[in-house]
């Protein structure tokens, strides 16, 4: 495809996904005002604007979005350390990757937030216990896809290595590594999305500090536009980091 050509094409899926996003809030605003959906259930989006603004001018959200970020950011270190030492460790034989592989598959599909309950119990309602349920949700990925990574090169890049005389260590930087990246890549992105979908969820669950408490907060005291608002907040957060995170990965792969 010719540069304008894919030019042409990004831009159209551009105006397709802000044709959309403009469509739900039209129908959103319709149904407040015009359709007699309760505002106390679901405000209308000019109020939620009006306290999006509020809050954004006043910078109450400072200290929840720090102890979030603060939790996600030791949550994703602790994984990605972890996931990535382990896979790699799994990967160097094909023994280990037989056993362990599918054992930690299974893990994986096991719904965690569910034990959340237990990270409670053992690590407090404070940020603790949602450290410690992002890095173990986002754990899995990491690990699995580090394994698939490097358990999986290509066995004629690493006869090809050996034929030549290359060392370990220049096996692991000039073949293994560079062949397992994009795959390790998507799976920190996945890792680094699921920590922060779980932690802001056990926010909501059972938490003393962060958005999903002071949004859980706010919907108990019946102040759903600034609940709204809180939670267009904390989508506009998340989309942020990942298309952060997917631009690092694109970059990296390049």
């Amino acid at each position: 495809m010719s540069p304008r050509r894919e030019l042409r094409s990004k831009i159209a899926s551009r105006a397709v996904q802000v044709g959309f996003a403009a469509g739900i809030i039209l129908l959103w605003y319709l149904a407040t005002t015009y359709w007699g959906i309760s505002q106390i259930l679901l405000p209308n989006p000019v109020k939620v604007w009006a306290e999006l603004s509020d809050v954004l001018r006043s910078g109450e959200f400072w200290p929840d979005l720090r102890v979030t970020l603060t939790e996600l950011a030791t949550a994703f270190a602790i994984s990605c350390t972890g996931g990535v030492a382990l896979g790699y460790l799994i990967s160097r034989s094909p023994y280990l990757i037989k056993v362990f592989e599918p054992l930690l598959a299974a893990i994986y599909s096991v719904p965690i937030i569910l034990f959340l309950p237990l990270y409670v119990l053992f690590f407090g309602l404070g940020p603790g216990s949602k450290i410690a349920l992002g890095a173990t949700i986002s754990f899995f990925p990491i690990v699995l896809n580090t394994i698939a990574g490097f358990g999986y090169v290509d066995k004629i890049f690493v006869t090809a290595a050996r034929s030549m005389g290359a060392s370990n260590i220049q096996m692991f930087w000039h073949v293994l590594l560079p062949a397992a990246l994009p795959v390790i890549l998507t799976g920190l992105r996945i890792g680094f999305t699921v920590a922060l979908l779980s932690i802001l969820g056990s926010e909501t669950i059972a938490s003393l500090e962060g958005l999903g408490h002071h949004i859980v907060q706010l919907a108990e005291g019946m102040e759903t536009a600034r609940m709204f608002a809180y939670i267009a907040f904390a989508v506009v957060i998340a989309a942020c980091l990942n298309a952060a995170v997917s631009g690092l990965e694109r970059r990296s792969k390049r």
